[in-house]
Formats: structure tokens, C-alpha cells, sequence
């Protein structure tokens, strides 16, 4: 029950709103773009340009990426210093401000402080979408680590979709109720607020980072609910003592070291893909997207509610479903079905005028579409970047994803409006390409990770980094890696991991 009530408070106080920010300014951008014109119009007695204005929309979608790029880089010194669920604690400052902020734009008659206060609570976003999937990845049993892994996501399209409802013209997205609209988001930040502070922190950071053995066997015995978490706290020693020559690794440290190379290169991979593939340019511009696909302007609302009210629906089928299934076959099929989506919808929107039923084809390749993200490309890389580094280099690790995943993010935003200007449909080419090229790298090098240990996981990537374990007799236990191509040492406590886990098997002689 512990377990189950941290993951909801801290997926509702954080992931939640980093999904509703997202498609918050979607319904009310015609007269939050009404609001940008008449106030420069009340400034300057003439009215604004429609490319200035299509700059400044753009900008205020963007910067809310471009604030959760910053986010990112925060994650690592913060996570380390406050621990995981202090670092949440205090991330909540970045979305209460510019909940005030944009609630009281239209009286302070100023856009800009829109186009800053979206980039505040893009930091708030940047921090927790990396944060969240950290703690609970930490708080998690193995076994139900994949489902637990993908709540984040889950109450990210319920913040999507809580977006798209208040944005029926009939509630909150109109001319009187956006402002509201965009200060709600405060709401799930003071809820975090007053409720998480009675969880435990993650028992891996008190033990690893903190040394603090006490306190996080009884945060364990209450996350786990019985009194007898000796086996847990055995392999979390085993990390610990592979880890203390090493410490917390830096970015830099991070991109250097030949053991992480192919970890490191699959987030990053995963994050770019998952933003690459145009997923936020359906929620940011979902109004504007259906309308070329021919629907109804009276409708396009509806069947954006619809849209989002999919994504939840799939996401949640994901959550019983990963552990079954595996993360690599879900992201495989997600890519696939977002690839094959893309191409349909190209083809779609370049005939719908020569038939008459194509906008319907239109509209079902934008839900294939989202129903293939949810299941696999939206939800995943989160749980594969905690499960594919350990404490030590996690922080770093999503500090490097994070910033990846977001700066990709801040490029759809901002190009995207300007890219279906310029090539119209075949914009969507674009995005079926970097899903194939996406699902092709995951077939290739990534494998699947379900029911393993974070040791385990080490082990199966020190095959493809090419290191050779080996065990000093005479000293302490250690690891040692070994470069094959270049015939040298390198330091490896991910080695000694495996080696105190499984000595028969991975002993290769003495140095």
C-alpha cells in the first residue's frame, strides 16, 4: 500500500503536470493569439505581423522544451544532494510561480510573461520527467519495476488528457477561462506538497549515497510491507562496494567511460527517437493537424479529447502488459506502428481532396499513431535508463537522457509549425524515417532487461562493450575490465558486481 500510494502522489504531483503543460495551450491558442495581438496592438497602435506572430507562438510552445532542457541539468546535483524525493519536494517552486504567473498574464497585459513562466514550468518538467522514473525505479521490486516504471507516463497522458477536456470551448477554453486553464497547474504541485513528505525516500539512495543502512531498511520494510528485506539489502552492498573507488560519475566522467558506451548511446538513441518521431507535435498542434486532415472546426475539439482519452487507455494496457511482453518487443511495435502511421497519414492528406472519405483514413492514422507511442516509444526509455545504469552513474545518466529527450523536444516545438508550412504533408515522412531508423538500432543492440537485477543488466552490457572480467586473488575483491581491441586494463566496478554475484561463471583468471 506504501508502494502504491508514493508512486500515485509523485506521478500525480509531477508527471502529471508535465503532460498537462504540454497540450494546455493547444485549444485556447486561438485567443491566447487574439490576447498576443491586442496587446501589441494596445503598445504600439498597429497590428503585429503574421510571421512575427507565428514566431511568438512558437516560442511560447517551445520555450516550454527549452525549460526542460535546463531542467535536466539539473537533475544529477540536486538528485545527490536533496535525494529523489527531496528533489521533487523542491521542484515544485518551478511550477507554483508560473501557475501565478500565467494566470495573471492577461491582466498584466503582457505575453512575455507567458513565454516565461512556459519556460519555468518546462524546469519543473525537465526535473520531474527524469526524477520521477528515478525514484520509483529505486522503490521498485524487480518484478514489478516495468509496470511501476511506466506510471509516469501513464499520468502523463492523463495531465494530456485532463488538458484536452478543460479545453472544450463550453469549460475553460475560451476567451474568459484560459488563464484559469493555465494556473491550474499548481494544483497537483501543492497536493505533492502536503502529502509526499510522509513517504520514505528511496532506500537504494540512503544506503549507496547516504550510508544511512538504518534508515533505508525501514524505508524498505514499509515500502515492502513485511520486515524480512535482508535479500534486497544484501544486493544493494554488493552495488555499494563496487562503487566506492568510483563515487557519483560526473556527465564528463559518463561520456568517457568505455564500460557505459553502449548504455550511453542507446538513451540517447531511445530519447531522440521518442521526441524525433513527432509525438509532441501531435499534442502541441493537434487543433491544426485535424483541421488539415478536414475536420470540422466544431468537432476538432472532440476528437482531440478522443485522441487523448487513446493515449491513456493504451498507456494503461502497457502497464499490465510490459512485464509480460518485455520492454524490447514493445518499443519494436511501437516504432513499427508509428512508422507505418506516418506513411499512411503522407499518403492520406495528399489525396483527402479526391476523396471524400479519405479525411477519415486521416484521422485513424493520427490514433494508430498514438496508440503505437503509448505502448512502447513514449513510456519505455524512462524505465531502460533506470534499469541500464546503476547508482552511481543514474544521476549522470538522466541528466544526458533528460537533456536529449528535451532539447529533441524543443525542435519539434519550434520547427514544427514552420515544417508543415513548408513541406505540408510530407512533413510526416520526416517522422516515419527517424522511427525506422529508431527500430532498427533496438533490434540491433538493445536487449531486454524485464526480471533482472540492476547487476544483471551490467553484465549483459559488458559483452558488448567488449570487456573481459577478472579477479585480483590477492586483494579485496574487485573487477577489472578489459579493453579487447586495445589490449589494456580499465577500471570496471561494474565487473566486481558480477564477479561477487556469480564468481563461478565469470572468473577468467587472476591479474
Amino acid at each position: 500500500m506504501v508502494l502504491a500510494l508514493a508512486t500515485l502522489i509523485s506521478a500525480f504531483g509531477s508527471s502529471f503536470q508535465y503532460g498537462y503543460n504540454v497540450a494546455v495551450v493547444n485549444s485556447p491558442a486561438l485567443y491566447m493569439k487574439e490576447f498576443y495581438n491586442a496587446t501589441y496592438l494596445g503598445r504600439y497602435n498597429k497590428p503585429m505581423e503574421e510571421n512575427f506572430l507565428t514566431l511568438l507562438w512558437s516560442l511560447s510552445v517551445s520555450m516550454y522544451p527549452m525549460g526542460g532542457f535546463f531542467g535536466s541539468l539539473m537533475v544529477a546535483p540536486l538528485v545527490n544532494k536533496l535525494g529523489r524525493k527531496g528533489t521533487l519536494l523542491f521542484n515544485n517552486i518551478f511550477s507554483i510561480v508560473p501557475a501565478v504567473m500565467m494566470g495573471v498574464s492577461e491582466i498584466s497585459k503582457s505575453y512575455e510573461i507567458i513565454i516565461v513562466a512556459r519556460f519555468i514550468v518546462g524546469i519543473c518538467a525537465g526535473l520531474s520527467s527524469n526524477v520521477v522514473p528515478m525514484y520509483l525505479g529505486e522503490i521498485s521490486p524487480k518484478n514489478l519495476r516495468g509496470a511501476i516504471g511506466i506510471v509516469p507516463e501513464l499520468f502523463i497522458t492523463i495531465g494530456i488528457l485532463s488538458a484536452q477536456v478543460l479545453g472544450i470551448k463550453n469549460i475553460l477554453g475560451n476567451s474568459t477561462g484560459w488563464t484559469l486553464m493555465l494556473g491550474l497547474t499548481a494544483i497537483p504541485a501543492v497536493i505533492e506538497l502536503l502529502l509526499l513528505p510522509f513517504f520514505p525516500e528511496s532506500p537504494r539512495y540512503m544506503l549507496i549515497t547516504r550510508g544511512d543502512e538504518k534508515t533505508a531498511r525501514k524505508g524498505l520494510q514499509r515500502l515492502r510491507g513485511w520486515e524480512d528485506v535482508d535479500e534486497e539489502l544484501s544486493e544493494m552492498r554488493v552495488e555499494d562496494q563496487s562503487e566506492r573507488a568510483e563515487g557519483h560519475l560526473s556527465v564528463l566522467a559518463l561520456l568517457s567511460k568505455r564500460s557505459l558506451r553502449w548504455q550511453l548511446i542507446s538513451i540517447v538513441v531511445m530519447n531522440m527517437g521518442q521526441q524525433l518521431s513527432g509525438v509532441n507535435a501531435i499534442y502541441y498542434y493537434a487543433d491544426s493537424i485535424y483541421a488539415t486532415a478536414g475536420v470540422k472546426p466544431s468537432d476538432i475539439q472532440y476528437v482531440t479529447v478522443g485522441t487523448g482519452a487513446v493515449n491513456v487507455f493504451m498507456t494503461i494496457a502497457a502497464v499490465f502488459i510490459i512485464e509480460a511482453s518485455g520492454r524490447r518487443l514493445l518499443l519494436l511495435s511501437g516504432f513499427g506502428i508509428c512508422c507505418g502511421a506516418c506513411v499512411l497519414l503522407t499518403v492520406a492528406l495528399n489525396v483527402q481532396d479526391s476523396v471524400t472519405w479519405m479525411p477519415y483514413i486521416s484521422i485513424s492514422c493520427v490514433i494508430i499513431y498514438v496508440i503505437g507511442h503509448a505502448i512502447g516509444p513514449s513510456p519505455i526509455p524512462y524505465v531502460l535508463t533506470t534499469e541500464m545504469f546503476r547508482q552511481s552513474a543514474r544521476p549522470a545518466a538522466f541528466m544526458v537522457a533528460g537533456s536529449v529527450h528535451w532539447l529533441s523536444n524543443f525542435i519539434v516545438g519550434l520547427v514544427f509549425p514552420f515544417l508543415e508550412r513548408g513541406l505540408g504533408a510530407f512533413s510526416f515522412i520526416i517522422f516515419s524515417c527517424i522511427c525506422l531508423v529508431t527500430l532498427i538500432y533496438i533490434w540491433v543492440v538493445v536487449p531486454e532487461t524485464k526480471n533482472q537485477t540492476f547487476l544483471e543488466i551490467s553484465q549483459v552490457f559488458a559483452k558488448r562493450n567488449r570487456v573481459e572480467i577478472k579477479l585480483d586473488l590477492n586483494h579485496e575483491p574487485r573487477g577489472r575490465c578489459w579493453d579487447i581491441s586495445r589490449k589494456r586494463p580499465l577500471l570496471c566496478p561494474e565487473a566486481a558486481a558480477v564477479m561477487l554475484n556469480h564468481p563461478q561463471s565469470y572468473f577468467r583468471g587472476s591479474s
